[in-house]
């Protein structure tokens, strides 16, 4: 198999420039309106509770075909993404999400009808793994490495923009609707699909790994040719990777509140306009929490390991204080039953339980932030982070499938506020003794030992594939 030689130094790299197209900033830009487009819209649709249906129970079982799907393939996404490059995974991942949305809108017509639903999810769950394998090796693997933070929150604020216009769908389309409805109404989904389509469109556009360069002039990630059985044997191994092993409980916890919050806060103590009214804010707060902890994690400290250990504590005490926020207000409906939707012109009685909620996607930002950024700062190259980012993007989805399935199965809220509380709870000391132990103050010159090769963080003699 034919490799490209790769050019002498500094020969072949574009002069740094404000809006060069194959700089990190761009490719980042862009993955930022994909992920607005296909997730942040799905984020929305989700945050209806239910999928925009008054019964949840067709939105809990596709869901928990979509996460249990997603553990699967989230996991085997990086070794996909490592095969195929990130153009192709990111189009394979993004095609999944429009059919998702169709599901609602075909489910809206064929109330009881489970099967479109259910497989759609499916299928999301396979398209969002190879998505975020995807995502998560550019995120960590194509910013320098000490303006990381600095990236992931403007990934993520353009990412949750798609959460906050796609809650104004849901308010305006059903604005003059009663609480009695069933559902949102269709324009709602199709609004939701145009979005999605546009996405997969948007990841044609993607530039191939080995032709992004740094305004430094080196190259952002080392590029080079996996195998099926590469990839098959890396990713086993992962499994005896002390690092991940923290990153575990971590991962299980990072998605396992969106149940809670989105079906038994949003979706229950809300009227139907106010819900997606509501979203607009949840992901209007995920990009302050996103922007603030990036750039605390990339200018806080001189030093990126105290960096790094002060946003693990920082996190915590916040969240920690939003928890027991949720504990009070959840001790008013322990029963599951709140006594009369709240409309957000109601005045004092809407401010507590929209502030809770908007606390929690904050709260959310900023938790998800960090990891990302501490995975990013245990290697620099593309292959072993695509590999990382897989695994944790995995076992977050697992998790994420057990808590929709909890939830199917009436699970007291309580006892579904407690578990989340708890979860996260254990993650903090965990990742502080990650960052501890394996992130290191030098910014410029990270190295990873993995395999008992050394992989340089300066990458002047790159290959390419196509």
């Amino acid at each position: 198999m034919a490799v490209t030689q790769p050019p002498p130094e500094g020969e072949g790299l574009e002069a740094p420039g404000l809006l060069r197209y194959n700089s990190p900033l761009a490719q980042v830009s862009l993955l930022g309106l994909i992920c607005f487009c296909c997730p942040g819209m799905f984020n929305a649709l989700s945050g209806l509770g239910g999928g925009g249906q008054l019964d949840h129970t067709t939105a809990d079982n596709a869901n928990t075909a979509l996460y249990a799907c997603f553990a699967v393939f989230g996991i085997l996404g990086g070794g996909a993404h490592n095969l195929l490059g990130p153009r192709t995974t990111l189009l394979l991942g993004a095609l999944t999400y429009p059919l998702y949305a169709a599901s609602f809108l075909y489910y809206n017509h064929r109330p009881g009808s489970q099967a479109f639903p259910v497989a759609a999810g499916a299928l999301l769950g396979a398209g969002a793994g190879l998505l975020w394998a995807a995502q998560g090796a550019i995120m960590t693997s194509y910013p320098p490495p000490n303006r990381r933070g600095t990236y992931i929150s403007l990934f993520w604020c353009l990412f949750n923009l798609g959460g906050v216009l796609g809650g104004l769908l849901p308010f305006s389309f059903n604005y003059h609707r009663g609480n009695d409805a069933a559902s949102v109404n269709d324009g709602t989904y199709i609004a939701f699909m145009a979005f999605m389509l546009l996405g997969a469109a948007l990841t044609l556009l993607v530039l191939p790994p080995s032709k992004i360069v740094r305004d430094d002039g080196t190259r952002a990630t080392r590029v080079t040719y996996s195998s099926p059985a590469t990839e098959g044997a890396e990713i086993i191994l992962l499994f005896a990777n002390w690092k991940m092993l923290l990153v575990l409980p971590t991962a299980w916890a990072s998605n396992f509140f969106y149940t809670y919050q989105f079906n038994n806060v949003n979706g229950l103590l809300f009227t139907l306009r106010t819900k997606g009214l509501n979203n607009v804010f949840y992901w209007g707060a995920q990009m302050l929490g996103s922007a603030g902890i990036g750039y605390f994690l990339d200018f806080g400290f001189a030093s990126r390991r105290k960096r790094g250990l002060v946003g693990v504590a920082a996190v915590a005490v916040l969240g920690t204080a939003i928890w027991g926020g949720g504990l009070a207000n959840q001790l008013r409906y322990t029963d599951g039953k709140w006594p009369e939707l709240i409309d957000f012109k109601g005045g004092r009685r809407y401010a507590g339980p929209f502030l809770l909620y908007f606390s929690y996607g904050l709260l959310d930002a900023m938790f998800q932030s960090l990891i990302y950024w501490i995975i990013g700062a245990l290697a620099n190259d593309s292959q072993i982070l695509s590999r990382y980012v897989g695994f944790y993007k995995g076992v977050q989805s697992a998790g994420a499938a057990v808590a929709w399935q909890l939830d199917t199965h009436k699970t007291s809220l309580i006892s579904q506020l407690v578990v989340n509380w708890g979860l996260m709870t254990v993650s903090y000391p965990l990742l502080a003794l990650l960052v501890f132990l394996a992130v290191k103050d030098e910014d410029n010159s990270i190295s990873s030992v993995e395999d008992g090769k050394e992989k340089d963080s300066k990458l002047s003699a790159p290959t390419s594939f196509h």
